[in-house]
C-alpha cells in the first residue's frame, strides 16, 4: 500500500528535491539559504551593536553639557530604547507583508532600512552645530533601524525554519544568532581597533562615526545577497488566496495563545541578552569602576564562546527537544542573576567569568528561539505571528534594560537591577514550563 505524501511546505523544498543530499541531510540549496539569511542579518546587527558600543563616545556630542556626565549617557540610552519601540511596528507591518508576498522581498527591504539609519547616524551634525535637531536625527535613525530589526526577525525566522530540512530546524535556527554574534564580534573588534589607534579626542570627535558609515555601505552588499535568495513561502500553495487576505492582527484573532507564548518566552531572554552582550561593560564601568576598554576584550572572548555554543545547542534541541533547554535557561537566571551581578569587580577576570557564565545559559535560548517561534504558527500567519509579540517583548524588556540599569545606578539602587531581572525571569520560566514540545513535530 502506498502512502500519500504531504505537499512541500515551501518552493525551496520543491526546487531542492532533485539536488544531491549529503550524509547530514542538508542540500546545497539549504546552505545557500543559510548564507543569504546569515549575511544580511549580520550586516544589520553590526549597525545595531555599534550604537551600544560607541554610545559613551558620541553621547556628549548630541546632548548639552549640564555638568553631570550621566545626563548625556541617559539621553543616548533613551534614544537607544526608542529604536526598540519601533520594532513592534516593523514586526507587525513587515511580518504581515512577508505572509502576503513572501519572505525574500521583505528581507531585502529590512537590510536597506538598517543601512539608511546607520548612514544618518554616521553623518549627523552635533548639538553644538544644529542644536536640538541633532538628537532628533538620532531618534529618526533609531526608529528606522528599529522598524527594520523588528521586520528582520519576523521574516528572517520564518525564512530560516522554512529552509531547514526535517530534523534540522534547531540547527538552522542557531544561525540567526550565529550571524548576530559574528556582527557583535566584528563591531567589538572595530571599536577596539579604533579606540586603541586613535587618540581620545579623535575618537570622541569623529572616530566613532566610521563603523556607522561602513555599516551603511555593507547594507548594499546585504541587499544584493538577499536579492538572489530563494523564496520559502510557497507561491503555488492552495492557501495563496488566504495569504493575500492576511490582516494585520489575524494572528492574534486566530492564535491568541501562541502570540502570548511568544511574548512570554521572549521577555526574560531579551532583557538578559542585551545586558550581557553589549551593556555589561558599561554597567560595570559605572558601578565598580571597571575599565571599559578591557570590556571590549572580555566581550570578544565571551561572544566567541557564545558563538561556538549556538550550533551545538541547536543540534542538541533537535534531539532532546526545546523545553528542557528553555527551562534550564530560566532557572539559572531566576536563581543565578543576583549572585552573578554581585560578583562583579573591576578586575578583568571577574568580568570575563560573569560574561561567559551568563552567555552560556543565554545560548540555550538564542540557538533555538527562531525554531520555537516558527513551530507555533502555520505558514499563512508565521511571520506576522512571530514578529509583533517578539518585538513587543524585546522593546519592553530588552530595549529598556540598559536604561533601567543606568537609572537605578544613578539613584543609588544598584542591587535592585538584579532583582528586576529575577522577576522577569520567573514570568518567562512559567511560560517555558507550559510550552508544548514542538521539536519532533512536522512544521505547521
Amino acid at each position: 500500500m502506498s502512502s500519500v505524501q504531504p505537499p512541500p511546505t515551501s518552493s525551496l523544498e520543491s526546487a531542492a528535491s532533485a539536488q544531491p543530499t549529503g550524509a547530514d541531510g542538508i542540500q546545497r540549496s539549504h546552505i545557500r539559504q543559510l548564507l543569504a539569511a546569515s549575511a544580511g542579518n549580520a550586516l544589520e546587527w553590526f549597525d545595531w551593536y555599534s550604537y551600544a558600543l560607541l554610545v559613551v563616545y558620541f553621547s556628549p556630542l548630541f546632548f548639552p553639557d549640564t555638568g553631570d556626565k550621566m545626563v548625556p549617557l541617559l539621553g543616548a540610552m533613551a534614544i537607544f530604547a526608542v529604536g526598540f519601540f519601533a520594532r513592534p511596528i516593523g514586526g507587525l507591518v513587515i511580518g504581515m507583508l512577508a505572509d502576503k508576498f513572501g519572505r525574500k522581498a521583505m528581507l531585502s527591504s529590512t537590510v536597506i532600512g538598517m543601512g539608511v539609519g546607520s548612514l544618518v547616524i554616521g553623518i549627523s551634525p552635533t548639538y553644538a552645530q544644529v542644536g536640538v535637531i541633532a538628537p532628533m536625527l538620532l531618534v529618526v535613525a533609531r526608529l528606522l533601524q528599529g522598524a527594520s530589526a523588528g521586520g528582520e526577525y519576523a521574516a528572517g525566522s520564518a525564512f530560516l525554519i522554512e529552509s531547514a530540512p526535517e530534523g534540522r530546524r534547531g540547527f538552522f535556527s542557531s544561525f540567526f544568532y550565529i550571524s548576530a554574534t559574528l556582527a557583535n564580534l566584528t563591531a567589538i573588534v572595530f571599536a577596539a581597533v579604533l579606540a586603541n589607534t586613535l587618540s581620545s579626542d579623535a575618537m570622541a570627535s569623529w572616530g566613532w562615526r566610521i563603523p556607522f558609515v561602513v555599516g551603511a555601505l555593507a547594507a548594499v552588499v546585504g541587499y544584493w545577497i538577499r536579492h538572489h535568495a530563494e523564496e520559502t513561502l510557497d507561491n503555488e500553495s492552495s492557501d495563496e488566496v488566504g495569504r493575500k487576505k492576511v490582516g494585520m492582527f489575524d494572528f492574534m484573532r486566530e492564535h491568541p495563545k501562541q502570540a502570548l507564548q511568544i511574548f512570554g518566552l521572549t521577555a526574560a531572554p531579551a532583557l538578559v541578552f542585551y545586558i550581557w552582550t553589549s551593556y555589561l561593560p558599561t554597567y560595570a564601568s559605572i558601578t565598580v569602576d571597571f575599565d571599559i576598554k578591557k570590556g571590549l576584550i572580555t566581550g570578544a572572548i565571551s561572544l566567541a564562546v557564545f558563538l561556538l555554543l549556538q550550533p551545538l545547542f541547536g543540534l542538541l534541541s533537535d534531539r532532546v527537544g526545546r523545553r528542557p533547554m528553555l527551562i534550564a535557561f530560566g532557572l539559572f537566571f531566576v536563581f543565578g542573576t543576583v549572585p552573578l551581578l554581585n560578583s562583579l569587580t573591576a578586575s578583568f577576570t571577574s568580568m570575563l567569568i560573569v560574561q561567559i557564565t551568563g552567555l552560556f545559559f543565554i545560548a540555550m535560548w538564542s540557538s533555538i528561539s527562531s525554531a520555537i517561534a516558527a513551530e507555533l504558527f502555520p505558514a499563512r500567519l508565521r511571520s506576522s505571528g512571530i514578529g509583533f509579540p517578539y518585538a513587543l517583548a524585546v522593546a519592553l524588556f530588552g530595549g529598556t534594560g540598559p536604561y533601567v540599569a543606568t537609572w537605578l545606578v544613578d539613584r543609588g539602587q544598584v542591587e535592585m537591577f538584579g532583582w528586576y531581572v529575577v522577576v522577569v525571569a520567573v514570568l518567562s520560566t512559567l511560560v517555558f514550563i507550559r510550552l508544548p514540545e514542538t521539536a519532533h513535530k512536522p512544521l505547521p
